[in-house]
């Protein structure tokens, strides 16, 4: 069983990472197109880059541990490249680990939704 402080680890990184591009992308890209300011595109960039760095160590991590497949293992590392993304890819992963961790409750949501 995969230890959860592993999963939060990449939870963390995987919100921190996303929002960061998030600020980078829709306010300090657009700030330093305009004129305005590259403050806040430096700022933002440079802390994203740094970050996005351990993010690719945690989500390699747990992406080893719950032995994901090669191709959803590179996308959930690229994830933290793209605005959302990265949040789509904890949601999944979340699951995947509830889904080994408690397998019991997996069956139980499934066995309930069928019987609808």
């Amino acid at each position: 069983m995969v230890d959860r402080r592993v999963l939060i680890r990449y939870r963390v990184m995987a919100y921190t990472t996303a929002v960061l591009l998030v600020v980078l992308v829709f306010a300090g890209v657009p700030l330093q197109v305009t004129g305005a300011t590259s403050a806040v595109a430096n700022v933002v960039g440079t802390i994203h880059g740094f970050l996005y760095l351990i993010y690719l160590a945690a989500a390699f991590d747990l992406t080893r541990k719950l032995r994901v497949p090669l191709g959803w293992m590179l996308l959930v590392l690229l994830a933290g490249t793209v605005p959302f993304c990265a949040i789509v890819a904890e949601r999944k992963l979340t699951k995947r680990y509830e889904s080994t961790a408690f397998p019991a409750r997996a069956f139980r949501t499934t066995e309930g939704a069928s019987s609808r």
